[in-house]
């Protein structure tokens, strides 16, 4: 219901029966206070009805907001003050015609007990890329879900036996180390490159199931340097960390394709840790590839990030120094 005079508009949402308001607005109405806080609307709860009080344009905007939020608890989503200033950030955007709750709901993978599902537009602008191209590239800073939200897609693709394997790569370069200058055996010096890839993967599969697929082939967790000369049939091929590739490894890398395959590279192109100045293949790759039918390039920003928010911020900082 809503009542409105040419200065001020209130709505009254009545929130279902099968819905807890605490689902909605958190223990001791901690959602709550993150909803008041960003506007300057009054917003009231009297049992299972919340009226706003407020400008016509906002007050439109906060049951919106409550709406979609609604709809993220009818589909088993919990509420979060992160998914709350999400969903307020889509709804804020003129450039959005996608449904907050239609993107926050996309089911992924179920594993292990959760859900993995993109936790912002461009995250589901990605998979979205990768459902409808052979070869994609997620370029974007750290924490934005790009390698581990194509692990659960290549997760998915082997469940649902549209790929045989899948094929987790890496160069073995990072901050200046070296293989030859570390300690142990090849495996031991090769572990740490891949580590990264392999804990994704224990969230996504059970423990024994890994080490049985690890050991019959179904899923490879190797060095770049491991793919030269092959031929990758009916795969979900991976390359991680890509900003570290040479433009000649990248080349061989791609070439790789087979058919019935799929390939997903990822990285971030302000981390280029490659020595003496060499150029990323990944920094020139749009160039080289850019109009080709099947290939797709998705770019991720600070915004995308879904880890600590302070990340986020550091990001954006690095980047206006960057920029001067």
């Amino acid at each position: 219901m809503v009542e409105s005079t040419e200065e001020n508009t209130q709505a009254k949402i009545v929130v279902p029966e099968e819905h807890t308001m605490v689902s909605l607005l958190g223990s001791g109405d901690e959602l709550l206070r993150t909803v008041e806080r960003s506007f300057d609307s009054d917003i009231h709860v009297r049992g299972n009805e919340i009226t706003v009080s407020g400008t016509p344009e906002e007050t439109r905007l906060v049951v919106r907001l409550i709406e979609e939020l609604l709809e993220l608890v009818k589909n088993g989503t919990q509420i979060t003050p992160d998914a709350i200033n999400r969903t307020l950030g889509m709804l804020r955007s003129s450039t959005v015609e996608e449904r907050p709750a239609d993107v926050f709901t996309a089911d992924i993978l179920s594993a292990r007990g959760r859900t993995i599902r993109p936790k912002t537009l461009n995250q589901k602008h990605y998979t979205d890329v990768i459902d409808q191209n052979t070869v994609v590239f997620g370029i974007g800073p750290a924490g934005t879900g790009k390698t581990y939200l194509a692990m659960a897609k290549a997760v998915k693709a082997l469940q649902n036996k549209e790929v045989n394997r899948i094929i987790l790569t890496r160069p073995a370069v990072e901050a200046g180390e070296r293989l030859g200058y570390l300690p142990g055996s090849l495996y031991e010096k090769i572990d740490p490159y891949l580590r990264p890839l392999t804990d994704a993967l224990h969230d996504m599969l059970e423990p024994e199931s890994i080490t049985k697929l690890m050991s019959s082939g179904t899923i490879e967790v190797a060095p770049l340097a491991y793919m030269r000369g092959r031929t990758l049939n009916d795969s979900f091929i991976i390359l991680d960390e890509a900003q570290n590739t040479s433009a000649e490894q990248m080349k061989m890398f791609l070439t790789r394709l087979g058919f019935g395959s799929k390939i997903v590279v990822t990285g971030d192109v302000t981390q280029i840790d490659l020595p003496g100045g060499q150029v990323s293949g990944l920094r020139t790759i749009e160039h080289i590839l850019s109009g080709i039918d099947d290939i797709g390039f998705c770019r991720l920003t600070s915004s995308d990030v879904v880890r600590h928010k302070l990340v986020s911020a550091i990001v954006d900082a690095y980047g206006r120094y960057d920029n001067g």
